[in-house]
């Protein structure tokens, strides 16, 4: 619902009448829609990040843990696009607050991951939003692609194995000392 509608097209009153609750059963755990969405998206981020560290190693060699990251990122996406919709959606939000992003175990792995990779000169040291850029921008681009069926020119687009693949091939050569 907040996906297709957008935060302003979300009231507890919809939310109530599509669950066939009451509005006041909704303000039992939650103070208000806004505090709803915040928590909705605490709870989709947590789970982002577990499901994106399973059977990955702060030590694994550099384009083994990338790959690995982009396959179980992607296989979360495409069990759950919606949630993906809406965490994206909302992740710049200022109604979103999550007590200044401290540090959490998946950030800590994923900074370790790439300290490793740098120091076994797998890839250069680069400013951290470079890295990240370079790693994750083309993938995300493939997955907006996938989930909107079609290019930015409106071209039709399927996701296949042979162009994830591909893309990802490219990023490891550019991100290679």
């Amino acid at each position: 619902m907040i996906v297709e509608n957008g935060f302003d097209g979300f009231s507890m009153q919809k939310l109530a009448k599509k669950a066939a609750i009451s509005p006041s059963t909704i303000y039992v755990y939650f103070k208000s829609r806004e505090d709803l969405v915040n928590q909705l998206y605490i709870d989709v981020h947590n789970r982002f990040e577990k499901e994106a560290l399973i059977g990955f190693d702060a030590h694994l060699k550099f384009e083994e843990g990338l790959w690995l990251q982009w396959k179980n990122r992607l296989e979360n996406i495409l069990r759950n696009p919606l949630e993906y919709r809406f965490h994206e959606q909302f992740r710049n939000s200022p109604l979103i607050k999550m007590n200044g992003m401290q540090q959490t175990l998946f950030r800590k792995i994923m900074n370790d991951f790439v300290k490793n990779a740098v120091t076994r000169k797998e890839i250069p040291d680069l400013p951290v939003e470079v890295f990240w850029t370079v790693a994750y921008g083309p993938f995300y681009t493939l997955i907006k692609f996938h989930l909107d069926k079609a290019t930015m020119s409106g071209k039709p687009f399927s996701l296949t194995a042979q162009n994830l693949r591909q893309t990802f091939e490219l990023v490891a050569k550019a991100l290679r000392v």
